[in-house]
């Protein structure tokens, strides 16, 4: 075994609370476990809210631990209540699927999963064959409704209305870190810390069920330095899928973190060492801008690749006129006016010179010349229009070496 896990989890900030720290500690420290960790397939990607728990996973097995990731097939079909105002749309089960599909792909990023590393299960696999009756007698009598409903994530809904499927949720996830502890011996469960409630249901069904002990872990629900959710920006959640966040996006929402909460980032967002991110403590004001960077282009990496992190560094060096690859990059406007009704592609590479034509614009762009950024036009017929620029600013670039900046102005 390495250094305990559970030293660096607790430096780094992930740990909210925990049902027995010395115990869990111990037990961390000691032998080699199986946990979990559960997500949620009700969206086609991932969002930066689930990089704590991704990241978790990832010091995990870091350490010798095997982590599983249960996608929630089975429980979406139903819907979490816990930090909902409303009842959640419910989705088809083909929906669940292809967003599991994809999910799933997205953690390969951060965990191994080759046999007897990691591994990714559906909890459609237990659950959609139950019998109600069958389930309602040998797991619903071991929960009381009165604790239920003291539950947070219960009592929150109760003004606006709680139907009584959501109802069924805490007791579906019990039962999943049940079959877990029982066929894979895992007996720890991870969470967000408004998932508490839920997975302490759990380590008490496997109490009752098993007369064995499990555990519970959860991690604080990150909010940024200004008290908004963080991965939340004016234009929508800053997503894991390239196609909904490009590399080049994705990276510059880190650069533009607030100072305050750049530190704090660096603790959960990356595999720097502890002792590498203290010195970034000392700095203030427009030297944290090395610590933005440093965050930026390792947590890009990790979530698309090394070479998205360098090209997205690259573009914005360049972008903001930095000491980047082309200091004197040249520069045409464009007004926001004809960016209300869109400008194709096609015509705006023409425009600012760095296709001699539209028709070589279109060739250009089926062969994967054209880039915004570091992401690759894949669609000719593209329209540009101001939601797409960062700071009012856009990078073009035509093949590996010709660029030209676009600002928008009036």
């Amino acid at each position: 075994m390495a250094a305990n896990v559970y030293n660096e989890l607790e430096a780094r900030g992930f740990i909210e609370q925990v049902t027995d720290s010395q115990k869990v500690c111990d037990l961390l420290g000691n032998e080699s476990i199986t946990f979990y960790v559960g997500f949620d397939p009700t969206a086609e990607s991932l969002h930066v809210g689930s990089l704590v728990p991704l990241m978790a996973m990832k010091h995990m097995q870091m350490h010798g631990h095997k982590p599983i990731a249960i996608l929630g097939g089975g429980t979406a079909m139903i819907g979490d209540p816990s930090g909902k105002t409303d009842m959640r749309k419910m989705l088809s089960r083909e929906d669940i699927m292809e967003n599991s599909k994809r999910i799933e792909k997205q953690i390969g990023s951060f965990i191994d999963l080759a046999p007897g590393s990691g591994q990714v299960i559906d909890n459609a696999d237990w659950l959609m064959n139950l019998s109600y009756i069958d389930f309602l007698r040998k797991t619903g009598r071991h929960f009381s409704v009165n604790r239920m409903l003291a539950a947070e994530a219960y009592k929150a809904r109760l003004e606006s209305g709680l139907s009584f499927l959501e109802f069924n949720y805490q007791l579906l996830q019990a039962y999943d870190f049940l079959v877990l502890f029982r066929k894979n011996n895992c007996k720890m469960q991870m969470g967000g810390n408004d998932q508490w409630g839920n997975i302490l249901a759990g380590t008490e069904l496997i109490r009752r069920e098993m007369g064995k002990d499990a555990f519970a872990l959860t991690f604080p629900l990150l909010t940024t330095s200004t008290g908004q959710k963080m991965g939340k920006t004016a234009k929508g959640a800053i997503w894991l899928d390239r196609e909904k966040t490009s590399p080049y996006h994705f990276y510059q929402y880190w650069i533009n973190v607030d100072d305050q909460d750049v530190l704090k980032w660096l603790k959960f967002f990356t595999l720097l060492p502890m002792s590498e991110i203290e010195p970034y403590e000392k700095l203030k004001g427009a030297e944290l801008r090395e610590a933005k960077k440093k965050l930026a282009f390792e947590i890009t990496k990790i979530v698309h690749s090394k070479a998205d992190a360098v090209d997205a560094e690259n573009a914005a060096e360049s972008l903001f006129g930095n000491t980047g690859i082309d200091g004197n990059m040249p520069v045409t406007s464009i007004t926001q006016r004809e960016l209300d009704d869109g400008v194709s592609v096609v015509s705006l590479f023409t425009r600012v010179g760095l296709t001699a034509s539209n028709g070589e614009a279109r060739r250009m762009a089926r062969g994967g010349g054209l880039y915004i950024g570091s992401t690759r036009v894949d669609d000719e017929r593209k329209m540009i229009t101001s939601d797409m620029f960062i700071e009012a600013s856009m990078l073009l670039r035509l093949g590996k070496k010709k660029y030209h900046r676009v600002r928008i102005v009036g």
